[in-house]
C-alpha cells in the first residue's frame, strides 16, 4: 500500500474517534430532581412551574427563580440566571438544563413548551374540541 492511503486512513481514523467522543460528552440525558442531585451531572429535567409558589425576577442581578415539580412529582427551588422567558406564566411544560449545587437546582437555560400544542381548541357553536 501506499504511504497516501494508509496516512489518509489513519486522519479518518482520528477524526472518526474526535467524532465519537464530541458527541459523547455533548448529550444530556434526561432525569428526575432526586436522579440529578444524586448525580450531581448536568441534566434535563421536564416538569412545570408550581404556580402556587412565586416566580421572581431579580432585574438588579439578572436572576429568575421559582419552584418547579418534576414528572414524578419531586419538586426543586430553581435558580436561573437570565429573563423569565416570555411564556413562561402560561406554558403547560418547562424543560431545564442545568445540574444541582447545594439546595438549589441551577439551570443553565429554560426551554417553555408552547400551550397551543397541547391544548385542543373549542369550536363556539358545536361544543366541541377540534385538535389540531
Amino acid at each position: 500500500m501506499s504511504k497516501k492511503y494508509i496516512i489518509g486512513g489513519a486522519i479518518a481514523v482520528i477524526f472518526a474517534v474526535l467524532a465519537v467522543f464530541a458527541f459523547d460528552t455533548s448529550k444530556i440525558e434526561y432525569a428526575d430532581f432526586n436522579k440529578a442531585k444524586e448525580t450531581g451531572d448536568i441534566v434535563q429535567v421536564s416538569g412545570s412551574w408550581v404556580k402556587d409558589t412565586p416566580a421572581n425576577y431579580d432585574s438588579k442581578n439578572n436572576i429568575f427563580t421559582y419552584t418547579m415539580a418534576d414528572e414524578s412529582g419531586n419538586t426543586a427551588d430553581i435558580v436561573y440566571n437570565g429573563a423569565k422567558p416570555n411564556n413562561f406564566d402560561v406554558a403547560p411544560m418547562v424543560v431545564i438544563k442545568g445540574q444541582y449545587q447545594g439546595d438549589k437546582f441551577h439551570a443553565k437555560e429554560i426551554l417553555t413548551k408552547c400551550p397551543s400544542k397541547y391544548e385542543g381548541e373549542f369550536d363556539d357553536l358545536k361544543g366541541q374540541q377540534l385538535y389540531k
